[in-house]
């Protein structure tokens, strides 16, 4: 991966599945720690060895506040002397290698280089190759496993998004799409449900994915949450045949392009007005009445929401 931004990272982040992730980096830094604790000792866990110079001596937690939420770890303790990962100083920099090692984990498995430099990141030392070679055997087992899960009961919402990562192939950068599920199901529990990378988001893309999301489980979907982009519309109705909506988040990024960014405040909280309304005919005469407002000031944005109105509202119904 090449955006140091983390543009996948973010999107994971967004789609509100913070379990995981944070379980995924713990887990990391985990393994990482007892490798260092190894070569500091001198030996492995129970192993005997000449080389020895301490052994462990349990365990002390600490927490590690992170772009992901807050890492619960356990630091190794040492009969004689004392172990203190280096990692939790320097956070900046290796918070951003450690994000690249789980982002890449997402696209498509763990390279043994991006893990050398999560490693490096941290100031660890004494970490062996093979133990690279478990560790990305071990963050790629964790995520295809979550990835590849069977979904059970219903999923009466669903909501699809996208990004444009940047990713080497052959020798050269291309620009790919990454597209993520995350429904809620009929207990109120919302998750990451399926993540896919493909080199567009085409109507028979997303039909691809939607399909593996339905041969793994995905049931009752009865509204379809996402952005007006026309392929994804097409492939929701043809695949799984639910409502749609449009997603109010970029709903409200278009209808501000069209305000000076001098009245994105304003206009922003008028708009919101609509979405605060307790049924859809209270909503409806909302939005008609601040589209009304703004005509003559914002010709076009009351143009654009006169055209949107029945896809934002849709969940009203």
């Amino acid at each position: 991966m090449t955006d140091e931004r983390m543009p996948l990272a973010e999107l994971l982040q967004k789609a509100g599945d913070g379990d995981f992730l944070r379980s995924v980096a713990e887990a990391v830094l985990q393994m990482l720690m007892e490798a260092d604790v190894d070569g500091q000792i001198g030996a492995g866990r129970y192993e005997r060895t000449g080389e020895r110079a301490t052994w462990r001596n349990g365990y002390r937690d600490r927490a590690l506040d992170t772009r992901l939420g807050t890492l619960q770890l356990r630091i190794p303790k040492l009969r004689q002397g004392s172990y203190f990962p280096p990692f939790l100083e320097a956070r900046k920099t290796s918070e951003r290698a450690l994000m690249a090692v789980i982002q890449e984990a997402w696209i498509g498995g763990v390279s043994t280089r991006k893990v050398d430099e999560l490693v490096q990141a941290m100031g660890l030392s004494g970490i062996s190759k093979s133990t690279v070679s478990k560790l990305c055997r071990d963050i790629d087992e964790r995520v295809s496993g979550f990835l590849e899960r069977q979904l059970d009961g219903e999923w009466p919402y669903l909501w699809l998004d996208a990004t444009y990562l940047k990713q080497r192939e052959g020798g050269r950068i291309v620009s790919v799409a990454a597209i993520i599920a995350v429904a809620v199901n009929t207990e109120g529990k919302r998750e990451i449900v399926g993540l896919h990378i493909g080199p567009s988001e085409a109507e028979t893309f997303w039909s691809t994915f939607l399909k593996s999301l339905l041969k793994r489980g995905l049931k009752g979907v009865k509204l379809v949450i996402s952005d007006a982009h026309e392929g994804l519309k097409a492939a929701i109705a043809r695949v799984l045949r639910a409502g749609w909506q449009r997603c109010r988040v970029h709903w409200m990024r278009n209808a501000l392009s069209y305000v000076p960014k001098g009245q994105t405040t304003m206009v922003s909280a008028a708009l919101r007005q609509a979405f605060l309304q307790p049924d859809q005919a209270s909503a409806r005469a909302t939005w008609r009445h601040v589209a009304d407002q703004f005509r003559p000031r914002f010709p076009k944005l009351a143009a654009f929401m006169d055209d949107s109105e029945l896809d934002v509202l849709a969940y009203m119904c």
